[in-house]
């Protein structure tokens, strides 16, 4: 189901200079190696000059990010509105949905990843992109990724999501059984952290409040 909706794209979007890159970039990393692909053999390939390239993205990461931007969307728009449910079941849908969306892009996501592993320098530009991400998840699935908690729950939600993203990668079975345990076992572990957070400073505010106020006299209020 999730493949049509990536294929079907409209007239719009097929006259989109920036989809015509993500999906050039993204064919030929299917094909080859990150290093061995150039900015020309993008802009040949989606059928764009280069200044055609320039004028819509900066760099091959960026267009990554346009990339993880499409994903965002087709899991923001094509999920029913979720409710009833337990916070963890909540994100665990809108994450499957996401693993949905990028399966016709995994060849050229394993290749990604592989260069990814090898190059250190990477993987912060990665995170970051997978954080401007789970940032949406979180607030799909109606869990709060504001203040000092939310900063937890999001970077913790990283950690897991690249865990269980490699398990995805290698998982060639039909109904995705052990990605799903995989995802399952890390929301779980998750889930258990933030309470044991969330019951840290329950405990503590008692003691943190007046120090809280002290400080806003002294700093606010002079």
């Amino acid at each position: 189901m999730t493949k049509g909706k990536n294929e079907e794209k409209g007239p719009q979007a097929k006259s989109d200079p920036r989809e015509k890159i993500i999906d050039a970039l993204m064919g030929l990393a299917a094909e080859r190696g990150w290093d061995e692909i150039s900015l020309a053999d993008v802009a040949d390939r989606a059928g764009l000059t280069l200044a055609q390239f320039r004028d819509s993205f900066p760099s091959k990461g960026a267009v990554l990010g346009g990339f993880s931007r499409r994903i965002d969307k087709i899991v923001l728009e094509g999920g029913e509105k979720l409710g009833g449910e337990s916070a963890k079941d909540r994100l665990f849908d809108v994450l499957m949905r996401r693993f949905d969306a990028m399966t016709p892009y995994k060849p050229a996501l394993k290749n990604i990843n592989d260069w990814a592993m090898h190059d250190p320098l990477a993987l912060p530009a990665l995170n970051q992109l997978a954080l401007n991400s789970l940032r949406f998840m979180l607030e799909a699935a109606g869990l709060n990724s504001e203040g000092p908690l939310g900063t937890l729950k999001l970077q913790g939600l990283a950690l897991s999501w690249t865990r269980v993203f490699h398990v995805w990668l290698a998982d060639d079975s039909e109904d995705g059984a052990r990605t799903m345990a995989a995802l399952d076992k890390e929301l779980a572990r998750g889930e258990d952290l933030v309470e044991r957070v969330e019951d840290a400073r329950r405990r503590l505010a008692p003691f943190t409040a007046p120090l809280i106020g002290l400080a806003e006299r002294i700093f606010v209020n002079r």
